[in-house]
């Protein structure tokens, strides 16, 4: 594609293979988004009234939605990374009456869409949520996604004598129900290697070693093409949950949680001051257990971080791929805004001779804990 990047474009039912000669050569750009639980895929392909994708990969159902695989690969300093494995859900002709600006524009998300066909009502008698969520990312072996589920820190053990637990909606839907349960995420990550992914339902972990480091205002150094920050003061909000005195069940007692994620931890020496309060009624009246279960959840999963920061890098410049969902310094900022940051979202925008990233940052606090940021 460019000195020192190779895109790699395999398209395919089931089976991805590398795409032919005439889509490589008609691709124009490709972008793929990753966020916090969900990623997707975009393929603009320039195209005229004799392309053999018109008149014949098209009609013969090259790019059909859900029953055609896309992996989107690219190789820099000789390292791949797997940026997109998914499946197509809409595709957008727009011809044009000037030469050569009719496009094809084929659009999908990752593997989670296959898990968010069809709807069941199925029972799980004595079946914990760990092992639900295994039974249901067991259909999903064949598309080479490996489970990895983390148990809740609360388990609690459902007895069919006393209530069956159930699934009523999609499987996604199912999944995310149980890690909304448990204060957890769930995501498919494509990689590490082509066709094959990971399906992880868990505490939302980001991985403590940090990327290099983003560089702003600092010349010769500087590696991003622009960065901005905001603080919201109303971001944040502490919950009040109800519950009810074990002895009676009737005199109700409430309980302030904080605004604080356990693996999450704020990376500023100045944490943001939650100036919201707001009701937890999801919990009110359960028994004991189940309670404890949904405020730990609340605990796990904290609240929204009062600062963000979006930027927009090249990725040769860079010298590396920023990835979501793990961590990355700031240098050149400031002193209240530079520091350690988590990655939420990336957006890769590749086109010929061009690779560029956007991003979204957030923490909670000014100030960087860290005397020195990683380079």
């Amino acid at each position: 594609m460019l000195q020192g990047v190779h895109l790699t474009l395999m398209i395919g039912p089931a089976v991805p293979v590398p795409a032919p000669r005439a889509v490589v050569e008609a691709l124009q750009g490709v972008e793929v988004t990753s966020g916090r639980d969900r990623a997707g895929f975009q393929l603009t392909f320039a195209v005229g009234k004799n392309s053999s994708l018109l008149t014949t990969l098209l009609p013969a159902g090259y790019f059909d939605p859900l029953v055609t695989r896309v992996i989107v690969m690219v190789t820099l300093g000789g390292m791949p990374h797997v940026l997109m494995d998914g499946m197509v859900t809409r595709q957008d002709l727009a011809p044009s009456n000037d030469p050569g600006q009719s496009t094809l524009t084929v659009t999908g998300d990752d593997l989670s869409a296959a898990m968010d066909l069809i709807e069941l009502a199925l029972p799980y008698p004595n079946m914990s949520d760990t092992v639900q969520a295994y039974a249901v990312l067991a259909k999903y072996a064949f598309l080479g996604v490996a489970p990895i589920v983390i148990p809740g820190f609360i388990p609690t053990q459902p007895i069919m004598t006393e209530r069956i637990e159930s699934q009523n909606g999609t499987d996604l839907t199912h999944l995310r129900r149980i890690a909304d349960d448990n204060g957890f995420v769930f995501y498919v990550e494509p990689g590490p290697l082509p066709g094959q992914s990971i399906a992880y339902l868990g505490p939302d972990i980001r991985i403590p070693v940090p990327q290099p480091a983003l560089n702003v205002n600092m010349d010769a150094h500087t590696n991003v093409e622009s960065l901005s920050f905001s603080l919201d003061g109303l971001a944040k909000e502490n919950m009040l949950v109800t519950v009810y005195d074990p002895a009676t069940g009737r005199v109700p007692i409430p309980l302030p949680i904080p605004a604080v994620s356990i693996f999450q931890p704020p990376l500023g020496a100045r944490p943001i001051a939650p100036l919201r309060m707001a009701m937890f009624r999801e919990a009110g009246g359960d028994d004991t257990m189940s309670t404890a279960k949904k405020v730990l959840g609340r605990l796990l999963k904290g609240s929204t971080n009062a600062i963000t920061a979006t930027g927009s890098l090249d990725v040769l410049r860079y010298g590396h791929v920023l990835r979501s969902r793990m961590m990355v310094g700031v240098r050149g900022a400031s002193m209240a805004y530079d520091g350690l940051y988590y990655v939420d979202s990336v957006t890769h925008k590749l086109k010929r001779g061009e690779y560029k990233q956007s991003f979204q940052l957030s923490r909670d606090g000014l100030i960087s804990l860290t005397p020195k940021v990683p380079v």
